[in-house]
């Protein structure tokens, strides 16, 4: 988080209603389930979905891609808002799959907070240390969920433990977990001293609350076997012993995590983490911008694109602009400035997300996500404004790891191709390098799955069958410095050189002594692995 001012006048109460946050996860812990049951609490929808359907079961929202529906798997962030009590949460659902970190990594910039979602048999995963680094990174605040305690899972101290040691932060418990797998029966909640029992029979049911006085109150005796209830008694109190009580502030800051216990498909502890993100997560942020520092409490508008989704819609070709609002209080119908092209854009059709539901955003605050449709006008990066000329920055976009040719299987529809390509590049979904020699596009991706994702994507939203095809290169650099510097290497390596969709120069390498033998021979040209989306 960025240092606010001590002496900043309070948020204006409909911008500190709003709480803006991601949820991240390694893939299969439970995090679009847990999603749904946001939406379910939120009074979104009335029935939760399942991740994988089995017969008239319903769906999820959150996954709309039909490739997301037959695997089981988010591939691409999702965002949603809804209301809970009086406060607006703004969500966005963020894919667990290592291939797509990408989109993940970015989205985190659009964010105030992370909850992360651990299983309780597996604890932490590398995927998940991976995005909590990045959180890290942002020093995001965290809240933590360790889901499916309804199946056998780990001692709670040694998930505790486990989290502190690998992630380096502060852990402490919300709540309790009462037995384990067939013995679970719900949650101690250690913050509100109430005991929340888990109902098996009806999974879209709200938890039973018991208002209790201490441990020591002989009404927990009624609902708990003796046996659990010595244990829970035991465990509760070395827990207050050997682990640090709740600072709301040093949560804010990302030096402590709180950690709640429950399990997402039977709607149990997902309340109480809600309360918790309510209660301990941040108001929307200061963003940091060039040439100052965005202010949410700002009267004038400003926001910036922090993803593009094509084609949501496949009839209509459509192009999704999803846009974190940094300041102000937006209507439907504004002009505002594209800051990149200076050109003023009219926004009359701006929408609002209930996962693949949308409908028209009257209004807008600081800490919303909007979708703004365009035909290509607005990309990763791009910052709108009232007129000032502000550029956000922090939002990366990584080299490669994975590189391969690609064309049409009908040679037809190559100039088709190249269109789709551009479109799938400026909606950040894979890096497309047009090499200086020879014709044909090279697509780069950070993972394997990716390449699956695009062939159906291209073929599904653009009728075009395409071949994936084994390239010579295995990784790519943008190119920076002196302008002769650069084009005396660019012309002295023509077939090393492709241009990315911006048109930036990139280097395409085979191996590491190619980057090796550059920094050597040309030590006044850059090589770099990332590049700001911004320009």
């Amino acid at each position: 988080m960025l240092d606010a001012a001590p002496n900043r006048p309070a948020l204006p109460p409909e911008i500190a209603r709003r709480r803006t946050f991601a949820i991240i996860s390694h893939p299969d812990a439970g995090k679009t389930t847990l999603t749904e049951k946001f939406l379910l609490y939120g009074g979104a929808i009335q029935m939760a979905g399942q991740v994988r359907a089995k017969g008239e079961a319903r769906r999820t929202r959150s996954d709309f891609m039909k490739m997301e529906q037959d695997r089981g798997i988010s591939v691409s962030a999702s965002a949603m808002s809804f209301d809970f009590k009086t406060f607006r949460f703004n969500l966005v659902d963020t894919p667990g799959h290592s291939d797509f970190s990408e989109d993940t990594y970015r989205t985190l910039t659009a964010v105030d907070a992370a909850i992360m979602v651990i299983d309780g048999a597996k604890g932490v995963e590398s995927q998940t240390q991976k995005l909590f680094e990045v959180c890290r990174l942002r020093d995001l605040p965290i809240l933590t969920f360790c889901n499916k305690m309804d199946r056998e899972s780990r001692d709670t101290f040694d998930i505790i433990d486990e989290i502190q040691e690998n992630l380096a932060i502060d852990v402490t418990p919300a709540s309790w977990p009462i037995g384990m797998g067939r013995d679970f029966l719900g949650c101690y909640d250690m913050l509100g001293d109430r005991l929340e029992l888990m109902d098996r029979a009806d999974r879209n049911r709200v938890a039973e609350s018991i208002e209790i006085k201490g441990l020591d109150d002989p009404k927990l005796a009624e609902h708990v076997p003796a046996d659990l209830l010595e244990q829970l008694r035991e465990e509760v109190e070395m827990a207050r012993e050997l682990l640090p009580a709740l600072d709301p502030k040093s949560v804010l800051e990302g030096h402590m995590t709180p950690i709640w216990f429950g399990s997402a498909i039977n709607s149990f502890g997902v309340k109480e983490l809600m309360d918790g993100i309510a209660t301990y997560g941040p108001e929307p942020q200061p963003q940091s911008a060039e040439p100052r520092q965005i202010m949410p409490e700002e009267s004038k508008v400003s926001g910036f694109v922090f993803k593009v989704q094509a084609n949501m819609d496949p009839k209509h070709r459509d192009r999704v602009a999803f846009v974190r609002l940094a300041s102000g209080h937006f209507k439907r119908g504004m002009k505002l400035t594209h800051v990149r092209t200076k050109k003023p854009m009219a926004i009359s059709n701006p929408v609002l997300f209930l996962a693949s539901d949308r409908e028209l955003a009257e209004e807008a605050w600081a800490g919303d996500i909007i979708g703004i449709p365009n035909h290509g006008q607005l990309r990763i990066g791009d910052t709108l404004t009232e007129g000032e000329a502000l550029r956000v920055t922090g939002i990366p976009s990584f080299a490669p790891e994975l590189l391969q040719g690609v064309r049409a299987t009908d040679p037809m529809k190559a100039k088709h191709l190249e269109k789709a390509l551009m479109q799938f590049a400026e909606e950040g979904a894979a890096k497309v390098f047009k090499p200086a020699i020879g014709s044909g596009f090279i697509v780069g991706v950070v993972g394997a799955l990716q390449f699956e994702v695009l062939a159906s994507r291209i073929e599904l939203e653009y009728g075009i069958p395409v071949r994936f095809e084994q390239s010579q290169f295995t990784s790519a650099r943008w190119v920076s410095g002196d302008r002769q510097a650069v084009d005396k290497f660019a012309n002295t390596n023509k077939q090393h050189i492709a241009h990315d969709h911006d048109g930036d120069i990139v280097y395409l390498t085979r191996l590491q002594w190619d980057i090796d033998r550059v920094e050597r021979d040309y030590p006044d040209v850059k090589l770099s692995a990332t590049k700001e989306m911004m320009v």
